[in-house]
């Protein structure tokens, strides 16, 4: 695992490093979120649950609530950063 350093600036803003962007898969206006885990932080990449999986769902055999769909397109992204973070 790489350990890779970053600046906190006065503002407290953070450049997040190219090859953790690269990765990730993260562009400009993609929203993080910083996971709490006792004293270390997990940086995941979050977004439109709508935008990051139009298409990659298959058509179900019953129509879907809204709530299913949440839930199903949480747990993809979910299972997509964490086998981009174990790579």
């Amino acid at each position: 695992m790489a350990e890779l350093l970053a600046t906190v600036t006065s503002k407290g803003q953070v450049t997040v490093p190219a090859e953790v962007r690269r990765r990730l898969g993260i562009r400009p206006r993609d929203k993080l979120a910083f996971v709490l885990d006792g004293d270390v932080v997990r940086l995941a990449r979050r977004g439109s649950v709508v935008a990051q999986t139009a298409g990659a769902l298959k058509g179900p055999a019953r129509p879907m609530s809204a709530e299913e769909v949440r839930e199903a397109a949480e747990a993809a992204i979910a299972d997509e950063v964490v086998e981009r973070m174990s790579r």
